[in-house]
């Protein structure tokens, strides 16, 4: 394995100093240390991957200098429209080092959301034209394999990607941890709201901590799983899938289980639950300012209001609890309040250690699901 100090300062050599992108678990540790050791100036965690080669596509522009955007391999689907309308040769010609967590490697085990992304990884990478090298875990051919994209992006001014497996970087923990002083944990208020839903209501819940936990709340009391749809991928996207069901099931509520980090990936949806309308529509964000699935690094979760986003955009009501007790105050509101309704829940991170993973197939999920929402 390398480690994260030779991989950065093998990179500042060559003049590369900002980072940009979200965090993936495959890149944890070096995203964890690059979060430690770079100002925030020069390490910015945007709301979405696509983003961040904007961001990166700025820096550039401004300074000349090659920009890195960091990303799990199911973020490059969000980068193929600025990478191939704006970075690429044949428009803006603007190089930057793709640094790709490889997730759902073929031949590795790995979760059902990641076996496709794993898949077309390289042959996505192919089809854009971006030249590409599968990082080395040993430090010495590493530093060729960056000397080469280096090499490359000066002379063609376009982007290079390095793919990094499981394994790759020696652990590195972060050390510059948020303080925060919420207490109530995440798994407890999902159990709470979840246990505070009627018999026909439904949950589409994010990818992540939020499907797990919910997932086990329901296995820890002998429950089936027809009442939820957990959305195992597609970050950001819940509350659009819990939308389409609102929209067509509005003699049941529908309950979004979202994450801040995913909520602010694709924001704008905020606005077209609040265009629609549905009074059957409850959308719960557990915010813990955190992508707390893939390493913890921070988001802008609790630096920004989003009760204030949500009435602003159009939402009926919202609300926003800190502790069990308001929380419990608010579920019994909610009862009596039209949708949209926006709650948010702040909590603290962390999870527990020994949380399991669904132990049925998407399939499954998706068909007990269907039937559910066919019952009177």
């Amino acid at each position: 394995m390398i480690t994260p100090k030779f991989f950065i300062e093998t990179l500042k050599g060559h003049g590369i100093d900002f980072f940009t992108g979200v965090p993936d678990s495959l890149l944890k540790n070096i995203c964890a240390y690059i979060q430690d050791n770079l100002d925030a100036k020069h390490n910015i965690i945007t709301a979405n991957e696509g983003g961040a080669v904007g961001l990166a596509a700025g820096h550039y522009l401004a300074t000349g200098q090659i920009p890195v955007v960091y990303m799990q391999n199911s973020g490059e689907g969000n980068t193929i429209n600025p990478l191939a309308s704006l970075t690429d040769k044949d428009v803006y010609s603007i190089p930057l080092l793709l640094l790709i967590g490889w997730r759902g490697k073929p031949g590795v085990h790995d979760e059902p959301q990641h076996v496709k992304q794993g898949k077309v990884t390289l042959p996505l990478l192919e089809t854009m034209g971006i030249p590409y090298a599968v990082l080395s875990k040993d430090e010495v051919e590493a530093g060729m394999q960056i000397q080469t994209a280096v090499e490359y992006m000066q002379t063609h001014k376009e982007a290079y990607a390095l793919v990094v497996e499981k394994d790759t970087f020696e652990a590195y923990s972060l050390q510059s941890k948020l303080e925060s002083s919420l207490a109530l944990a995440r798994e407890q208020a999902i159990q709470t709201v979840a246990g505070a839903l009627g018999e026909k209501d439904v949950i589409v819940s994010t990818t992540g901590m939020i499907s797990r936990e919910l997932f086990e709340y329901r296995a820890g009391k002998g429950e089936g799983h027809e009442r939820d749809f957990l959305t195992v991928g597609s970050m950001g996207h819940a509350s659009q899938i819990a939308l389409g069901i609102a929209l067509e099931k509005n003699d049941r509520r529908v309950w979004c289980f979202d994450g801040d980090g995913a909520a602010i990936m694709h924001m704008g949806s905020m606005a077209i639950v609040a265009s629609k309308k549905p009074e059957n529509f409850i959308h719960v964000i557990f915010n813990n300012g955190a992508h707390d699935s893939v390493g913890g690094q921070p988001t802008v979760g609790l630096q920004i209001d989003f009760p204030a986003i949500a009435e602003a955009v159009g939402y009926e009501n919202t609300l926003s609890v800190a502790s069990i007790e308001e929380l419990k105050v608010a579920l019994s509101q909610i009862n009596y309040l039209n949708g949209p309704v926006l709650l948010e829940v702040k909590v603290k991170k962390g999870n527990r250690k020994d949380l399991g993973r669904p132990t049925t197939t998407p399939q499954q999920n998706k068909d007990a699901l269907m039937d559910f929402l066919c019952r009177e």
